[in-house]
């Protein structure tokens, strides 16, 4: 869907950067990464409130959350849906 407008960026909670990087070749993960490699201290993630692993948020074009946590078909239902607006 990304040419449709969907972006997808993963923030690691990682410690060690050999394993993270690891981790996304074993996973085969195409969309972007990042990670200050702070663990739980990671900005991104005190900023957007990460109180589990794993967590998503969807953000609309203008950076506003407008869904998180949500998994498998709620997930991808509502990409759908704001990708249809």
């Amino acid at each position: 869907m990304h040419s449709q407008g969907l972006n997808i960026v993963g923030v690691s909670l990682d410690k060690d950067a050999n394993k993270w990087k690891e981790a996304i070749s074993k996973d085969k993960l195409t969309w972007a990464q990042v990670s200050n490699l702070k663990f739980w201290d990671e900005p991104i993630a005190a900023q957007y409130g990460v109180q589990e692993i794993p967590s998503t948020f969807i953000l609309d074009a203008s950076g506003k959350i407008v869904a998180r946590n949500l998994r498998g078909a709620d997930l991808r239902a509502k990409i759908i849906e704001l990708l249809a607006k």
